[in-house]
């Protein structure tokens, strides 16, 4: 197997190289149809992935707890299994909703991680613990090792699955559960980041299980896991030397993926190299705090855009259903223009994903108060605001103005595609067809949905937590093709707590937990499908703040029910309960089940100054849970 760097220059030399206001001020939008849509089906992708993790959901029943099955479906194709990728992705996605307020997700949570632990140590084609087994790209929804012929190995698993639980791993630190991220998550993180450390210089097969070689978002996602998996040892009182060394070099292999004008998405293959691999990639390693870094790609940054156009327009002739539509409005997008599976069509993941790094990009540019359009970048903008130039646009110019306005349009139109070829039913497939856009392939496919809900959360301004690109986005002068040797072991605790109380989002919970008959009764009511789950919560706003006569609080946030950030059209609260000893203010407003979003409380003094409550912006997930039709969040004014 031949190390991917050298591998990578060899392509190169063939041709390849040829007090304050809200934290960010999201875009003014018209209200209609697709926001009413996304409701909708943010609720019905919840519940869709709940419904595909065993043993509880509803079409997981023969999965192990805590297993991911990529799709119900098992024959034609059949997915009925678990992807250590698509589970990664997936539970990455359900840790930042769970962060944000959504705490019925919990039992779930650990459920993942106390299987991941296990899977670990199941012996595969792939190898064993520590000689590769790692690298195995999928199992039985049993955990049983799935023998048959595969592409293997594929080595961004490892490094998905450690992003996933250092997340949740940061979690339980901030919410003084130390202990447990210690003993129970750390373990299992560790030998992902030592498989990484120690392959991430050999090839393997691409995210799509086709391609033998080294692929964009592989290696993306591979420097990403070293640094905050260094970051994280550190949290646990241990330490990561192999992450510290290896980082800078996976770094600086990845900028030998940029060809001048689109991100080569794998070397080997034979094809062109356009592929979505490249904007999942870029989202999968946003840092809110990057800037538009080019070094890492990140979805603002020059290289990304430019590629977003490559990479979308390769689609556009292609389709039927892209037919006449011109560059600098939304298509269907799919794989890679190549793609002969199921006669390669358009797939809702990689739409959706086209869609998220454009809201990545509006959500920078808010937080920087500018945009820059470079001679990389500058064939994004022109078909997007024809005027555009080269140049730095401050937030406060028309210029500025006009230019996200426009990208929120585009990405908007991405989504649309999604909702019009999206059955009644809101079910998602894996593909929906170039011709007529019919649902094809895999029902109900996991990743399909996880896509809707982090592309809806991005368009409410809804971020993830940094992983610390800042820090680590130094390119060293020269490229080694080294490796690491990490520590390997088996990770055998997976006692979780009988309860855990917790702070998320501004509500406090007690949330019951544990293992055996407990958690299975739990978590049956927690995914029945035999109730209904409401379009709609009445969520009941109550805050503590000290006022004097006169003023009033207000609450205003990223989603339209809540003024979209408006100071005028702000919801004013009730001093109704308000007295010397409880400082009470509250409000209820109905919100769509399933919708995420930020917020802040403002005081209007009776001259009409508006004061806003300090940083950062609070966040919550609107309960998408049968028999849940109100719920209240209990905050103290910063």
């Amino acid at each position: 197997m031949a190390p991917r760097f050298w591998t990578a220059l060899w392509a190169l030399a063939l041709g390849h190289a040829a007090i304050a206001a809200p934290q960010v001020a999201v875009v003014p939008r018209a209200t209609g149809s697709l926001d009413t849509w996304l409701a909708a089906e943010s609720a019905i992708a919840r519940q869709g992935i709940v419904d595909n993790i065993g043993s509880a959901g509803a079409y997981a029943a023969n999965a192990k707890p805590g297993i991911v099955v990529a799709s119900p479906s098992t024959s034609d194709p059949d997915y009925f299994y678990t992807w250590s990728r698509d589970s990664a992705l997936v539970f990455k996605t359900l840790v930042d909703m769970f962060k944000n307020g959504d705490t019925d997700l919990l039992l779930l949570i650990e459920e993942y991680i106390s299987a991941q632990a296990y899977i670990q140590t199941v012996s595969n084609p792939s190898g064993a613990l520590s000689s590769g087994g790692l690298g195995e790209p999928k199992f039985n929804a049993d955990e049983t090792a799935f023998t048959g012929s595969w592409g293997r190995p594929q080595r961004d698993g490892p490094a998905l699955r450690a992003t996933a639980l250092i997340s949740f791993g940061q979690w339980l630190i901030d919410n003084g559960y130390t202990t447990y991220a210690t003993n129970i998550v750390w373990p299992v993180v560790r030998n992902d980041l030592s498989y990484v450390a120690q392959n991430w210089n050999q090839t393997g097969y691409d995210l799509w299980e086709e391609v033998s070689g080294s692929s964009f978002f592989t290696i993306a996602a591979q420097h990403r896991a070293l640094v905050e998996g260094s970051t994280f040892a550190s949290q646990v009182g241990s330490s990561c030397s192999y992450c510290d060394s290896q980082a800078p070099q996976v770094l600086c292999f990845l900028q030998s993926f940029w060809t001048g004008s689109y991100i080569m998405a794998n070397f080997g293959g034979g094809r062109t190299g356009k592929d979505s691999n490249t904007l999942l990639g870029s989202i999968q390693t946003f840092d809110p705090e990057a800037g538009c870094d080019d070094t890492t790609f990140q979805p603002c940054s020059p290289r990304a855009l430019a590629n977003h156009k490559v990479v979308t327009d390769s689609f556009r002739s292609i389709y039927t259903i892209n037919s006449g539509i011109a560059a600098g409005t939304a298509v269907a997008v799919g794989r890679y223009p190549e793609d002969s599976y199921y006669n390669g069509n358009p797939w809702y993941l990689c739409t959706l994903a086209a869609a998220e790094q454009l809201y990545d990009a509006i959500y920078t540019w808010e937080r920087l108060g500018s945009l820059t359009i470079t001679s990389v970048s500058l064939s994004f903008f022109t078909d997007v605001y024809s005027s555009a130039a080269v140049g730095t646009y401050a937030s406060s110019s028309a210029t500025y103005t006009a230019i996200v306005s426009a990208v929120k349009t585009y990405a908007d139109g991405y989504v649309s595609v999604v909702e019009k070829y999206a059955p009644t039913t809101g079910s998602l497939s894996e593909q929906f067809s170039r011709a007529d856009g019919s649902q094809l392939s895999a029902a109900d496919l996991t990743w399909s949905y996880a896509a809707l809900l982090t592309a809806n959360e991005r368009r409410n301004a809804i971020v993830p937590a940094p992983w610390g690109e800042t820090a680590a986005s130094s390119v060293p002068a020269q490229c080694s093709a080294t490796s690491a040797i990490g520590t390997y072991s088996t990770a055998t605790n997976t006692a979780w707590p009988a309860t855990f109380t917790s702070i998320s989002g501004g509500v406090t919970t007690t949330t019951a937990t544990g293992t055996g008959t407990t958690t299975s009764t739990t978590k049956t009511t927690t995914t029945t499908t035999s109730c209904t789950i409401p379009t709609a919560v009445a969520v009941t706003f109550d805050v503590i703040a000290t006022t004097v006569y006169g003023t009033n609080i207000k609450l205003t946030g990223s989603i339209s029910q809540l003024s979209t950030w408006s100071t005028s059209s702000a919801i004013a609260l009730s001093a109704s309960a308000y007295t010397t000893s409880n400082h009470l203010w509250f409000v209820t407003v109905t919100l769509p089940a399933g919708t995420t979003f930020s917020y802040k409380y403002i005081s209007v003094a009776s001259d009409g100054t508006v004061t806003w409550e300090s940083d950062p912006n609070l966040t919550y997930t609107v309960p998408a849970t049968c028999g849940t039709t109100a719920v209240t969040i209990s905050d103290t004014w910063r």
